[in-house]
């Protein structure tokens, strides 16, 4: 309950600010739902993301997932779950560069984390945005330098995201997704020595904001299984 009523709260206080001033705020909410899960049932089956572009040159960017456990409700108390709340300030007007704070809340007790860095927006560089343009894709990179949390002071994260369009084939198809490389952290025995977790989402556009979408996974923290291929549905709500 605790992580479901922090959704609502988010759904209603991103409503609000857009609904607000719409002349200086914009973003979406996307909601995301996998029935079909191939390979390991206790994955992510639920997932919403919010962004809000801000005045200042702030920008809030979240994403909650909810996965399953073992029982045959998809949606008992006892689900697990993994947020990301972001806060991002742009530098300078036309700099590529943000300063980033990252909230982590996850599933147990004394595990929750707090990240300090920096994002660096390489599509958004003007020696490197030709490029990325020709390819229709939007690609950056944020550094977790500094995380405050149970870990050793050492671990720090690269986490890459990406989105790709194809305009020469259809506008409803898209290519997003995300890589997060963990340096010196915890790891399960047997994991690579700088684990990583990755989502890539193939959409295509049904009708208006409804979205088909297959979603492959890698996670090198889990043991045996450490793939995934979610299908399911995503609904968009941009402002």
């Amino acid at each position: 309950m605790r992580i479901l009523s922090a959704i609502s709260i988010l759904l209603i206080a991103t409503g609000i600010s857009s609904g607000q001033n719409k002349s200086k705020t914009s973003g979406f909410i996307d909601l995301n739902y996998y029935p079909v899960l191939t390979d390991v049932d206790q994955d992510t089956f639920l997932t919403v993301n919010a962004l809000v572009n801000l005045p200042a040159r702030l920008q809030y960017f979240s994403f909650t997932n909810i996965a399953g456990n073992d029982s045959r409700n998809p949606f008992s108390s006892n689900n697990q779950y993994y947020s990301e709340q972001n806060l991002r300030w742009q530098i300078e007007d036309d700099s590529p560069l943000d300063l980033t704070v990252q909230w982590n809340l996850r599933s147990g007790s004394e595990n929750d984390r707090l990240r300090l860095g920096f994002r660096w927006r390489l599509d958004d560089t003007s020696r490197l945005k030709d490029f990325f343009d020709s390819l229709h894709l939007a690609y950056s990179i944020n550094f977790h330098a500094i995380q405050f949390d149970h870990e050793s002071p050492s671990v720090w994260q690269m986490e890459h995201v990406f989105r790709m369009t194809f305009p020469y084939w259809s506008d409803r198809l898209y290519l997003s997704g995300f890589v997060d490389h963990t340096i010196n952290g915890e790891k399960p025995d047997g994991a690579p020595s700088a684990p990583i977790v990755l989502e890539a989402q193939l959409g295509c556009r049904l009708y208006q904001q409804l979205y088909a979408v297959a979603e492959y996974r890698i996670n090198e923290y889990r043991r045996g299984d450490i793939t995934n291929l979610a299908l399911g549905l995503q609904y968009r709500i941009p402002w």
